[in-house]
């Protein structure tokens, strides 16, 4: 029975923006600007002013939007072959057809996978072909990457072709609701949503059109989303952030939704004030390149209110504040859905908030399923016992968690003794609150002392030469782990290894075994598509890498560079205890 007089599916949000002539969708092009249609803008478009240097910003009103969605809705139904999975893979840049073919899939009760532009071969093949999709979407610039892979069964359509135009034609008429695979409703799934794989294969999280619609129009209210606001996207849609935490709350709210095709730090404020964005989400570095860029004396001129993402950390936070005077507001949401982290007013600096409504969030030490004691901080929110308050985030009341595709074993593995269990690291203070960690692939082992790589980065960001920083483990000679740095430094400044010592001998909350053993001073931070730090390479890499690495050899004050020879003495260490094998994984 239904108990809500809001929309409780996708389907509806789409559909309910039929007849409704207010801006919807919003996009500018550094290339060659192209319409929905694959051919150019064309006259349902308008375009604002813009200056000769800049891409006009192309509008659809939200009844247009509504209408490409249902034309794809009606060519998805007639090419999809009987009795199979109604699944679909999206290979796109944030262009109009992205958010068009999540509507389209909306509404016909299809399925749509994100499949990441970053992957390659095999692994590309694998994304499409576990996730059953018989239809993949893409475009021109995306074809290389399909180039000498088998993709049994699958149709690929090219968005931006003449004869991508020509099929969806005769279909230009279509409304919501007229061609469906099967009904929507609550319970489909809409979204296949690959996360990490930093330990395998990535799995595809099942999203539903209910839990969705849910998300969506929980942070509109949240954030007191309106129909004047402007939602900017640049997190790239293939992952989940820009469709639960962006697209699907300006949906909720009758907002307009801006594209960026890809994430650019030096276009972020030219664009911002284009669309007269007042909403965008990042996800892991973003808010490091944004402040990397040369400070500008209209930087505050603006029409942005708030940034809502994970992992900018508090330091780049306050600074992106001081700066911008944005604020910007770290949340926590697995794209699983199995645990949710709520804001409150009186939230303190750093933490992200308490346990969601219904949710029993609790910190537990993997090791023995106790639950850790409280952290202890000092006045300035500095944790002083991390190793014994760090633990796993784990949801021992109701999940939303709707399981991964095919991928039976990696659903036990979440959900173990009946509880959820997120992946991540945090800590809890007295008050309830939480604070996030870092991820459990990213806790380092010295001296027998477990340590939160997010931790030690919270303090290195304190470092004013820094403009990001990275720490992951490698092997130590004798045991465990040693704790490294890769840097990344603000324009025109050096690595001074004096005044680095310096500065870490004068951190209160940097425990005795936090200190960097090693630091690899880096051009830039090695990322991922969705801007989360490449640890897997700078793990791998270790210190045996092209740049720059200095390293404090035990008992020793100082900093002194990674010389070959030095280098030659550290890796025989290796060899005399049977330990070399550790530096190749």
């Amino acid at each position: 029975m239904r108990t809500t007089t809001g929309p409780v599916t996708v389907a509806e949000l789409v559909a309910r923006q039929w007849g409704d002539h207010r801006p919807g969708l919003m996009y500018r092009d550094s290339g060659r600007a192209e319409g929905a249609d694959g051919r150019g803008a064309d006259a349902a478009m308008r375009a604002a002013p813009a200056s000769p240097a800049a891409p006009a910003v192309l509008t659809l009103s939200r009844h247009r939007t509504a209408q490409e969605a249902a034309a794809r809705a009606a060519l998805l139904v007639d090419l999809m072959p009987p009795g199979a999975e109604p699944h679909l893979g999206v290979l796109l840049d944030n262009t109009p057809e992205f958010p068009f073919w999540l509507g389209a899939a909306a509404l016909s009760g299809a399925a749509v996978a994100g499949i990441n532009p970053t992957r390659r071969g095999p692994e590309l093949a694998r994304d499409i072909l576990h996730t059953e999709c018989r239809i993949l979407v893409t475009e021109r610039a995306h074809l290389p990457l399909l180039d000498g892979i088998e993709l049994p069964g699958v149709r690929v359509l090219v968005t931006d072709t003449e004869e991508y135009a020509d099929l969806l034609a005769p279909y230009a008429a279509a409304a919501p609701g007229e061609a469906v695979l099967r009904p929507p409703g609550p319970a489909d799934r809409l979204l296949l949503y690959f996360t990490s794989g930093s330990t395998g294969a990535p799995k595809a999280a099942i999203c539903t059109q209910g839990r969705l619609a849910a998300a969506g129009s929980s942070l509109a209210r949240h954030f007191s989303v309106t129909p004047a606001d402007v939602h900017y996207i640049c997190m790239p849609l293939f992952h989940g952030n820009a469709v639960i935490a962006d697209w699907l709350p300006a949906l909720a709210a009758h907002a307009p939704v801006a594209l960026r095709r890809r994430f650019s730090a030096s276009g972020f404020l030219d664009d911002v004030r284009a669309y007269g964005a007042t909403y965008f989400t990042y996800v892991g570095r973003a808010v490091q390149y944004l402040l990397a860029t040369p400070p500008r004396p209209d930087d505050r001129e603006h029409t942005l209110r708030l940034g809502f993402g994970t992992e900018a950390g508090a330091v780049d936070s306050a600074r992106f504040g001081e700066r911008f005077g944005v604020r910007l507001v770290e949340g926590y949401g697995a794209t699983e859905g199995g645990a949710s982290v709520q804001r409150t007013p009186d939230t303190p600096p750093g933490a992200l908030g308490r346990a969601g409504a219904g949710d029993d969030l609790a910190v537990i030490d993997p090791g023995t399923g106790r639950e850790c004691p409280p952290a202890a901080l000092d006045g300035s929110g500095r944790l002083l016992n991390g190793a014994a308050a760090i633990g796993e985030l784990v949801n021992r009341g109701r999940s939303l968690f709707e399981g991964y595709w095919r991928n039976p074993d990696a659903e036990a593995a979440r959900t173990r003794d009946g509880f959820f269990w997120t992946g991540d690291l945090f800590f809890r203070d007295t008050a309830g609150f939480l604070y996030f960690a870092g991820r459990t692939d990213d806790r380092l082992r010295v001296d027998s002392e477990n340590l939160a790589a997010a931790v030690i980065e919270n303090i290195l960001a304190r470092w004013a030469p820094a403009a990001a920083v990275a720490v992951y483990a490698v092997p130590d000679e004798v045991a465990g782990d040693q704790v490294m740095a890769a840097v990344a430094l603000r324009e025109g400044a050096a690595f001074d290894a004096e005044a680095f010592a310096a500065f870490l001998a004068d951190q209160p909350d940097l425990g005795t075994k936090m200190a960097p053993r090693y630091v690899r001073v880096v051009p830039s931070m090695p990322v991922t598509a969705t801007n989360k730090v490449h640890r897997a390479a700078l793990r791998r890499a270790g210190f045996r890498c092209p740049d720059p690495v200095w390293h404090r050899p035990p008992a020793a004050a100082a900093y002194e560079p990674l010389t070959p020879a030095a280098l030659t003495r550290l890796l025989a260490s290796y060899a005399d205890r049977s330990r070399t094998h550790l530096l190749e994984m």
